[in-house]
């Protein structure tokens, strides 16, 4: 990753090697980490809405809601703080465990923490399919928590060290295609099992197994990443593992450059002090405002929920998982377009279009929602407005899924020196955990509060979000990992912040 300097060696960061296969390979097992957070943000709506889970876990959100299917304010059908627990409950544990995770991560190198974060997943998983009571559920939830809290530390750490640099936004956006996934199986397997005559709940929430099983078994056999070995002093073996993945054995000025790096962020005696000093004021502020920002898009309105929303919208309950279903399968294809236009683009470019675009959907899609429902709650949707309310969410879904859903990730991962790199990560991911905690506990809330106008509260911070992209973030596209600090030297603002030489000040 960032290492915050050009040491000596390559100067330019211009280094020898090729894309390998092994890289590659590497690549895509570590991404699968995507799949546990992918599978649970899918999952956790369609169980929500299904009345067999309702009636023995949230008897009074089944009742009010079979009440208000003869009339009454659609928008207040599902809003429950217990139920809204069971969702966000798991973002909570994974904000706490992703500290420990920056621990272990560092001590002990990136594959160790995917390995914990795989079995402890695996553990909440059969807890939440054999549970028998809310207690249960929600102690599963936590521990499913726990083990996102650490692959989605460990896993774009781990993607941004082992990729090449014209190489790094595809395979990093790996991980987000990996979520994406996990979310469209999740829909899927919610669908076919809401047609079981009993426990169909139960099939849904225990196949979260399975993600869980290849994440841990795959981490068995990743290696480390070259800048994992020379931290924990295994230079040696850090030096064959960079000539197996760059495939060639002329890999002397890039050893070299993360043998400073190591060095240095060796200095660093409290990251935690450091990364809050001046000269570490860009990372902060993108570590911090660019998670904040994915979660305020509104987009978890619709992978949390999406069943329970277009239940809300009208939609009976198979329509409503099969629409879920659709929109699952605009994620998947879409995050391919990231894939392919990322390292091509660069990060400005999707991140300012998908910004742009998905602002008109929200707009549109509040104002046909308030047409139809106005303040009351009372109303119905026809079929081709229906329609037309999917084919928008779609096009959001789409612009989120191309721009501040994989480069939510990617950015803050790549842009983050070595000396405060586990500090950085764990930041990124407890304020993206914290606030899909805190949409997750209070959307259903704010929907029967604020209406229709809840749309166009997100969208207020999707301009604000985009005029960020704009004015303060640089474009990292194609700059070796141990160079990219130099972009904030050509930033108009954030060029005060950054001192004359290269290397920080580790008198901490």
């Amino acid at each position: 990753m960032a290492g915050g300097f050009a040491g000596g060696g390559s100067g330019g960061g211009d280094y020898e090697g090729k894309v390998t296969s092994f890289v590659i390979m590497t690549c895509l097992v570590a991404a699968t980490g995507g799949l546990l957070f992918g599978y649970d943000i899918g999952i956790s709506g369609g169980v929500t809405s299904m009345d067999e889970f309702l009636l023995k876990f949230f008897p009074n959100v089944y009742h009010k809601e079979k009440a208000l299917k003869a009339g009454g304010n659609q928008y207040c059908k599902f809003d429950d703080h217990l139920l809204q627990l069971f969702t966000s409950s798991l973002y909570l544990a994974a904000l706490v465990a992703s500290f420990a995770a920056s621990i272990t991560t560092k001590a002990f190198g990136r594959k160790i923490s995917m390995l914990i974060g795989g079995l402890i997943f695996l553990v909440g998983a059969v807890l939440n399919g054999a549970a028998m009571n809310l207690a249960a559920l929600i102690i599963g939830r936590l521990l499913l928590g726990i083990g996102i809290g650490y692959a989605n530390q460990a896993v774009p750490v781990y993607l941004s060290e082992m990729a090449p640099p014209k190489l790094r936004g595809a395979l990093n956006v790996c991980f987000q295609m990996a979520v994406t996934l996990g979310i469209l199986v999740a829909n899927l397997v919610n669908y076919g099992t809401a047609k079981m005559a009993k426990n169909g709940w139960r099939v849904s929430l225990v196949l979260a197994a399975v993600p869980a099983i290849i994440m841990t078994v795959g981490a068995v056999f990743l290696p480390d990443t070259p800048n994992s070995l020379i931290d924990r002093g295994q230079k040696e073996k850090a030096k064959a593992m960079l000539q197996k993945i760059r495939g060639t054995n002329n890999v002397d000025n890039e050893f070299e450059d993360l043998i400073i790096a190591s060095d240095m962020s060796k200095q660093v005696q409290n990251p935690w002090g450091n990364i809050m000093k001046p000269r570490y004021r860009p990372q902060l502020t993108v570590a911090v405002l660019i998670p904040f920002f994915q979660q305020l898009t509104g987009i978890n309105v619709i992978m949390f929920y999406a069943p329970v929303l277009f239940k809300t919208l009208g939609f009976g309950d198979g329509a409503s998982l099969m629409t879920a279903v659709i929109t699952g399968l605009v994620n998947v294809v879409a995050t391919l377009v990231s894939i392919f236009t990322v390292d091509k683009y660069g990060r400005r470019c999707l991140f300012l279009f998908g910004g742009s675009l998905m602002l008109v959907c929200q707009i549109a899609i509040g104002a046909i929602i308030a047409s139809v429902f106005g303040q009351d709650g009372l109303g119905t949707f026809s079929p081709a407005l229906g329609n037309v309310t999917v084919g928008l969410i779609c096009i959001y879904v789409a612009a989120f899924a191309w721009s501040w859903g994989p480069l939510g990730w990617l950015v803050p991962s790549e842009v983050l020196p070595m000396e405060i790199r586990s500090a950085g990560q764990s930041i990124t991911v407890s304020v993206n955990m914290f606030f899909t905690f805190v949409i997750g506990q209070l959307f259903l809330t704010m929907l029967c509060e604020m209406k229709f106008g809840l749309f166009f509260f997100f969208a207020a911070f999707v301009v604000a979000m985009t005029l960020f992209i704009f004015f303060f973030l640089p474009e990292t596209k194609g700059i070796p990992i141990e160079e990219v600090n130099r972009i904030w030297k050509s930033n108009w603002f954030w060029k005060r912040y950054m001192p004359d030489d290269d290397h920080p000040n580790t008198n901490v």
